[in-house]
């Protein structure tokens, strides 16, 4: 068999010493394929946003292991860990995070303007990627002459311009109206099908969820149970 993208094992977070200690994470268990969709659920203060921040290297582990493509995170140094978030992750966030002033084009390309890349190079690659979310058209507009919606495609385009291996969503339809909720997760099915980004997906909406192929379900900081929904890819 092959060994999963992603592996964690008796993950633990501790917030706080002592009396005042708060135990996030109390030991948690989670194989992620590569090119899997999982939807990440569960009441506020379960620990799923923990585990998600460990999983984007936004934080680290109190205990326990966590492999990514067999290398043990745990043990890597703050460069270390920005490195492998900026080689293999992408994030999209309930807020959007564009700038504001900036316009789509500008703010797929900020990524590779982080790498250094060249003008031309970066261009190319933000209208690619705004080619993939449906927003070519738009590319010159600024976030405030578009939609929620179309802001969240820019968010997406701005995550995969980078061609990441993985793409860790927060909530990505927690602003958006039912409409645009389906159009944002029919995005993110086609991503994860025709270029085989493996998403992870923090939701509370069971009907969101629908649309991932894998739903873990997150409880008192553990992993209560996963569900594999085969009729779905």
């Amino acid at each position: 068999m092959r060994e999963p993208l992603i592996r964690l094992r008796g993950i633990t977070k501790t917030f706080g010493e002592g009396e005042a200690a708060f135990q996030a994470l109390r030991g948690v268990d989670l194989d992620i394929a590569a090119g899997d969709f999982v939807a990440v659920m569960g009441a506020s203060g379960s620990g799923k946003s923990t585990t998600m921040n460990i999983l984007g290297c936004l934080d680290v582990p109190t205990g326990g292991e966590y492999l990514f493509k067999g290398v043990a995170v745990q043990n890597l140094d703050r460069d270390q860990r920005s490195l492998l978030r900026r080689r293999y992750l992408g994030f999209v966030f309930q807020g959007f995070n564009l700038l504001a002033r900036t316009t789509a084009l500008e703010n797929v390309e900020l990524p590779l303007l982080y790498r250094g890349e060249p003008r031309e190079k970066r261009q190319a690659a933000a209208l690619a990627a705004l080619d993939k979310v449906g927003l070519v058209p738009w590319a010159r507009h600024t976030p405030a002459e578009l939609s929620g919606g179309q802001q969240q495609r820019v968010a997406i385009a701005r995550a995969i311009v980078t061609h990441p291996d993985v793409l860790l969503a927060d909530e990505p339809t927690g602003n958006l109206d039912s409409e645009r909720s389906v159009e944002i997760m029919r995005l993110l099915t086609d991503l994860n099908r025709e270029s085989g980004i493996t998403i992870l997906m923090v939701t509370h909406e069971p009907e969101m969820a629908a649309f991932a192929h894998t739903v873990v379900h997150f409880r008192d900081g553990v992993v209560e149970r996963t569900e594999v929904r085969e009729g779905v890819r």
